[in-house]
């Protein structure tokens, strides 16, 4: 019988999951399922771009997994259950049927996070969020509707918020952007990143409204801690994120946050046969520090995953890969960049790259995590078949556990 694998989001993390786990099993042995309810890949680190007009190249599933042996379903998650193994979806379209129930030996959650409104009062009904690929689309449209002079105002100093700012303020000149960040601009970066980030939004015109804590949004403005009001015809909204809420519903260990509690190979602490990745995973870095939700911390843990699956069945030797930052990177618009490098638990230091070079750089990550999602299974390995073994228990899965976390 096929070892039923269950691959839950098909962003970076699950598509490269899937993948990565194609390359290493015998296609005899597993039966690979990727769900998604989006027919293609999304670009997430390119919503900005979208939402200023410009075109993403289309990445189909149907193309990127034709002959891996991936199974790739276009369905909703509706449902979790991990005492009975089984994932409950529904029609993309929402229509109101009973929801169809996907029985699994090993399940791989990577249903990421969406945008994060803090509860603001008016964020959700009157600001735009770039987390998706429908409110990057609607942002676009809104911002074609513009005339010249218009305000815009980005919420948030974080790498979403700069990107996003820079980018508008370089496709459309003629609006008058600004940014609210709750501490100052860039204060993280090193000395040398803030005088970049600096010269680049004067440069662009962008307004900087620093300690500043939007409190409301309304249509037409948003308000401050203070009670001062900023003009805004157009609101982004980047100031976090918010997991999905599908595992905060289900008897899996989380934080108060509803992310998945896992080890060091992302395996659930309550639940073995559950692996979490990127966002959904509450994972640590060096010193135990817990990983930012980035692109930059989603693909290695996809990355281990995977592999901790796959030696699991097949009774190879389980990964040690450490899980760490090496830089963070900045596009600023089309021509201009930003590479903090840091710490290995992300803190900055000195060095950074900035201008042509590193808008250069930055494209180049963007490409090559595309590139490593719409090809799959295109670098060579050996595939391993699954070693057979008798059915775990509950408490001989944890003895497991504790030997593979001591192990790492």
């Amino acid at each position: 019988m096929q070892h039923r694998i269950i691959v839950l989001g098909a962003g970076y993390t699950g598509a490269i999951a899937a993948g990565r786990l194609a390359r290493r099993l015998r296609r005899e042995d597993v039966a690979l399922t990727l769900v998604n309810a989006e027919p293609d890949f999304v670009e997430r680190v390119r919503m900005h771009q979208l939402a200023v007009g410009q075109e993403l190249e289309p990445r189909p599933f149907s193309e990127m997994f034709a002959g891996t042996g991936v199974d790739v379903r276009l369905a909703k998650v509706t449902g979790v259950d991990v005492d009975r193994r089984t994932v409950t979806v529904g029609d993309v379209d929402g229509a109101e049927e009973p929801g169809e129930e996907l029985q699994y030996d090993t399940l791989v959650y990577a249903l990421g996070s969406a945008w994060n409104d803090q509860g603001v009062p008016g964020a959700a009904e009157h600001a735009h969020e770039i987390a998706s690929r429908p409110g990057a689309l609607r942002l676009r449209e809104r911002l074609a509707a513009l005339d010249a002079g218009q305000p815009v105002v980005v919420v948030g100093g974080g790498l979403t918020g700069l990107e996003a700012a820079s980018e508008i303020a370089e496709a459309r000149p003629d609006l008058r952007v600004a940014l609210a960040a709750r501490g100052g601009l860039g204060d993280w970066l090193s000395p040398k990143g803030r005088r970049h980030l600096r010269k680049v939004f004067d440069g662009l015109g962008i307004t900087v409204h620093e300690h500043t804590a939007v409190t409301a949004v309304e249509p037409d403005h948003v308000t401050t801690a203070d009670g001062k009001t900023v003009p805004a015809a157009v609101t982004v909204w980047t100031t976090g994120f918010a997991v999905h809420p599908i595992a905060k519903a289900t008897t899996l260990e989380t934080t108060d946050t509803g992310q998945i509690v896992v080890d060091r190979t992302m395996r659930s602490l309550s639940h073995p046969e559950v692996y979490a990745i990127g966002d959904a995973a509450m994972a640590t870095g060096p010193g135990d520090k817990p990983l930012r939700m980035s692109c930059a911390s989603g693909v290695p843990t996809a990355w281990q995953a995977a592999d901790a699956i796959a030696a699991r069945l097949t009774g190879g030797k389980l990964p040690n890969v450490p899980l760490r930052y090496f830089n963070q990177c900045i596009s600023l618009g089309r021509k201009d960049g930003l590479i903090q490098y840091v710490t290995a638990d992300d803190r900055a230091v000195r060095a950074a790259l900035t201008g042509r070079l590193a808008a250069g750089y930055k494209e180049l990550v963007c490409k090559g995590a595309a590139w490593g999602v719409a090809n799959p299974t295109l670098l060579p390995t050996r595939r391993r078949g699954i070693v057979a073994t008798a059915p775990r228990t509950t408490a001989t899965a944890k003895t497991t556990d504790a030997t593979a976390e001591a192990s790492v």
